[in-house]
């Protein structure tokens, strides 16, 4: 029986997860939903990410993201969620470090809010329901601006 090593694909790519040093890039993941984190989680982590933590509100994503700071590459953040939303979570995320590449997740319909958050800083966007090539490919465009 042949193994994979015999069949080397002249196609591969590496995983849209690793910088080019080869190691993973660090995401956190801000959503009140559950599913909706899980989704993110396994979609990220297919493609080589590592997935430094998650929040379910904005207090707790700007508490998380300060505590590790310089550790973090990428933040998916819903824009409606409990205690604290996503704009305004953002908002504090770009005045604590300019530098933060923050992707923002919104539900259908929410163009008004896009629009707020591009401006405020955030670098792309992605609209629910999730879709992993769209996923990847945001993220990716996210990181490389």
């Amino acid at each position: 029986m042949k193994a994979k090593t015999d069949f080397p694909s002249i196609n591969e790519t590496p995983p849209e997860g690793l910088k080019p040093d080869g190691k993973p890039y660090r995401v956190l993941i801000v959503d009140d939903s559950l599913f909706v984190a899980k989704q993110l989680s396994q979609i990220l982590s297919s493609a080589g990410f590592e997935i430094a933590a998650t929040a379910s509100n904005g207090e707790e994503a700007i508490e998380k993201y300060k505590e590790l700071h310089g550790s973090i590459d990428l933040v998916t953040m819903d824009i409606t969620m409990p205690k604290m939303d996503g704009i305004t979570a953002l908002e504090k995320i770009m005045e604590f470090d300019k530098q933060a590449v923050v992707v923002m997740i919104s539900a259908l319909g929410k163009n008004d809010l896009v629009k707020k958050s591009l401006l405020l800083g955030a670098k792309n966007y992605i609209v629910k329901p999730l879709d992993r090539k769209k996923v990847l490919e945001r993220v990716v465009m996210a990181l490389k601006k």
